[in-house]
């Protein structure tokens, strides 16, 4: 494919979470833009394999809620491909149960992925964007990160964590080139809908429905949606946006952040 004069000829980007669903959909997209794709996930899988053949980027292994391995591979890919100009922090864990009776354990499994993932993907990444005095993060939180969601405790309290560190880091990295925002998707067909599923002991396709019926556009989205969206902010000729939260979600959810 001619990526000659496309968004992001010759950068480098990470995706992680980047196996399935929005993941999957923004390695696609940013490769489709010109990025040389590092698809990141927490385990080697034909599926990650299968991806990056299919646009021409590299497998990532890394679990991010282990500070150690988040380094060494930022490091590997520096060496392989050089620093990263373009993150994507997508990698996300959930389970859903009432509060009450959320295990401890599985409380910190959420937020260490999903918090302090992204803690560990941002400090990994930063020392290369600095060297190249520019740079593009944008975090992947959630409609639930806005409003919270009953049986989501957890899920939905990391997810605005997300929020506010986007906002942090928008006012402390702009000054250097390095912009950072976030996506907030509503309900998107994924394969994470399952989960929700079989929470409310639904079958699959009512579940959808059930979701569609709150939705002012008529249906839930779609994972090129919000692929869309992070190449808009990921697009090093749109500078403006800094420290945003785009709320991608057919109008349920105007306005609050």
């Amino acid at each position: 494919m001619d990526h000659s004069h496309q968004p992001l000829d010759g950068a480098v980007a990470l995706v992680t979470g980047a196996t399935q669903g929005i993941g999957r959909a923004i390695a696609a997209r940013l490769a489709h833009d010109g990025a040389r794709v590092a698809v990141g996930d927490r385990a080697h899988t034909p599926a990650m394999d299968a991806i990056a053949s299919a646009i021409g980027g590299v497998p990532a292994v890394a679990d991010v809620s282990d500070r150690a391995q988040v380094h060494a591979l930022v490091g590997r890919l520096n060496q392989q491909l050089g620093d990263i100009d373009v993150l994507v922090c997508n990698a996300a864990y959930m389970t859903m149960g009432r509060f009450t009776d959320h295990d401890e354990a599985d409380w910190w499994k959420v937020v260490d992925t999903n918090l302090t993932g992204t803690f560990h993907l941002i400090q990994a990444v930063l020392p290369g964007m600095r060297r190249r005095g520019r740079g593009r993060i944008v975090v992947i939180s959630s409609e639930w990160g806005v409003t919270g969601w009953p049986e989501a405790t957890a899920y939905s309290a990391s997810k605005a964590g997300l929020i506010s560190l986007v906002k942090t880091l928008g006012r402390e990295l702009a000054p250097e080139g390095i912009v950072v925002n976030a996506v907030a998707p509503g309900v998107i067909d994924t394969p994470q809908l399952q989960v929700d599923a079989d929470s409310a002991g639904l079958p699959l396709d009512d579940m959808h429905k059930l979701y569609a019926q709150n939705i002012p556009l008529g249906r839930i989205g779609r994972p090129e949606e919000i692929a869309s969206a992070v190449a808009l902010l990921t697009d090093f000729r749109v500078g403006s946006f800094v420290g945003q939260t785009l709320q991608i979600n057919g109008g349920s959810t105007r306005c609050r952040v």
